[in-house]
């Protein structure tokens, strides 16, 4: 079976157990992923990867794919869902959605409930395979073998999901402030997608803490782990800090708690309860009350006795 993997990298994050389940069984041979996802899937399994870009059209892709693949599997629409069924692959699997419904051969039933994680999502499409997905291996962050240093701390405050996912700066100085003062080591990350809020709060903080730009994301898994605690805005990055085996505190505002938080039970999420949460939505259309009426005081609350 070839297996298309998620490009968003949360939802890359979210389908690392299902993707462990099927490979423990031998059903998968190959990955077909981004280019920049490559070390990242490298740390999930040894399997052989197909690689596109965003410039990768349907039918160069359609010509990357060898002959002798009876099933596929995609979990997502998109180019990769098309590539499968140009490419003639006999048995092509996936969520029974609208989008892709003339691309699959047996489109599988994998409805959510309000109240699941989205990770279940994926494990349901190992259960319609009759794939067992109650194993805690599944689950566990990579082994990068990179110790985390004590008393080291990365802020990231900027995000790639949109503006108003990301907490006031003048906030995150406040909360820089307080670890230094504790004699914790800080570093701030930049992200790409974001307003560079990393770069301008080093900046603001000067000499006293180190910057790095995390970008390209899985490059940065190294990094991510040798950091004790992340505090970050709801993005990208927590989701590759939780992969990397950190523990990380998550400011959410305007996403879903119960569905989109980082993977483990070690992992922590702030957020201030609004009415108009959660919508979802990369630019707020009201006052953006969710940012804006998180003190810093719940966050430092919020970071482990044992930090």
């Amino acid at each position: 079976m070839l297996v298309a993997v998620p490009e968003r990298w949360d939802e890359a994050c979210f389908a690392i157990p299902a993707l462990r389940a099927l490979t423990r069984t031998g059903l998968v041979g190959g990955l077909v992923c981004r280019e920049e996802q490559e070390a990242f899937w490298k740390t999930v399994c040894d399997l052989p990867q197909i690689q596109f870009s965003a410039k990768t059209k349907v039918g160069a892709l359609v010509a990357k794919i060898k002959d002798g693949w009876e099933a596929s599997l995609v979990w997502e629409p998109g180019m990769v869902a098309k590539a499968f069924a140009k490419a003639g692959i006999e048995r092509r699997l996936g969520p029974d959605l609208a989008t892709m419904k003339k691309l699959l051969t047996h489109p599988m039933e994998v409805t959510e409930s309000a109240t699941e994680h989205r990770v279940r999502m994926y494990l349901k499409t190992c259960e319609q395979l009759g794939v067992p997905v109650d194993k805690p291996e599944y689950f566990v962050a990579a082994s990068l073998e990179v110790p985390a240093a004590p008393g080291t701390v990365l802020l990231c405050p900027g995000s790639d999901f949109g503006a108003s996912y990301e907490w006031p700066l003048d906030r995150w100085q406040e909360l820089a402030e307080e670890l230094l003062e504790k004699g914790k080591r800080v570093t701030v990350a930049g992200v790409v997608g974001g307003r560079g809020l990393g770069e301008i709060l080093a900046g603001r903080l000067g000499r006293e803490v180190e910057f790095f730009d995390a970008a390209p994301l899985a490059a940065s898994l190294p990094l991510l782990a040798v950091h004790q605690l992340v505090i970050s805005a709801d993005g990208s990055l927590p989701h590759l800090a939780a992969h990397a085996g950190s523990t990380c505190v998550t400011l959410f505002g305007p996403n879903d708690v119960v569905w989109k938080r980082p993977l483990g039970k070690r992992h922590i999420v702030v957020k201030r309860h609004v009415e108009c949460a959660p919508c979802l939505s990369p630019k707020c259309l009201m006052d953006g009350r969710c940012q804006t009426e998180l003190e810093v005081a719940k966050v430092l609350a919020a970071i482990p006795r044992s930090f």
